[in-house]
């Protein structure tokens, strides 16, 4: 009678391979793609399991670059955005790299200096239909896009307003200079222009997800 194959079970961490690095349930890691011209790709790990021969696999979920989704990258797309899908699988635990931290958008923005290992995520991705949760979020400027926490803002002292300096048509290094911004809309109402030269740089978390009135999309 053949005997049964002891089944796999459950365990609480796994050492990166050539590292002291040590991945548990819940975090982030970083996992090598089948083509090495890309770059690695972004997951959860939701479960850890090895077999009677010690092959030890990960149960991940994995996260989405913008450019990876049906719509594709974006112009207020960050550069380390990433998007939570609902794309689960299992892979060798050989193949992660590193491990890395996913923010939220709030504590993103928040970071003093973003490392390589940083990135944020404000959307979840459903991969078979395409559709985003929220679907509909804050947008800024003239040109009513979503906040892209990469782009230097600038905000309006009347109607407290965040403006792309290129929309209002300045460059960023005058922009940097503002000590007091008007839009065109509150300036044609103030009859004594204030002297500009310097300003408040990029919304805050609070600021980008919360205060602004203006219509979502």
């Amino acid at each position: 009678m053949a005997k049964t194959k002891p089944g796999k079970k459950d365990v609480d961490s796994y050492n990166i391979k050539g590292t002291n690095k040590v991945v548990r349930p819940g975090d982030c890691v970083l996992m090598r793609p089948s083509d090495s011209n890309k770059p690695p790709y972004v997951a959860k790990v939701e479960k850890i399991e090895s077999d009677h021969r010690n092959n030890v696999k990960v149960q991940v979920r994995w996260y989405y670059r913008p450019e990876e989704s049906n719509g594709g990258r974006r112009q207020f797309h960050g550069a380390k955005e990433l998007f939570l899908s609902d794309h689960f699988d299992v892979q060798s635990a050989h193949t992660i790299e590193g491990k890395c931290i996913v923010h939220t958008f709030k504590n993103y923005t928040k970071l003093e200096n973003v490392g390589t290992e940083d990135y944020f995520c404000r959307f979840e991705y459903k991969a078979a239909t395409g559709g985003f949760t929220p679907d509909r979020v804050a947008v800024y400027c003239k040109c009513e896009m979503p906040y892209n926490p990469d782009d230097l803002m600038i905000q309006c002292e009347g109607c407290k307003d965040w403006f792309h300096p290129s929309c209002m048509g300045m460059d960023i290094e005058d922009a940097k200079k503002l000590d007091e911004f008007l839009c065109s809309d509150c300036s044609s109402d103030d009859e004594t222009k204030r002297s500009m030269n310097s300003s408040p740089v990029s919304p805050t978390a609070e600021e980008a997800m919360v205060e602004p009135k203006r219509r979502k999309r």
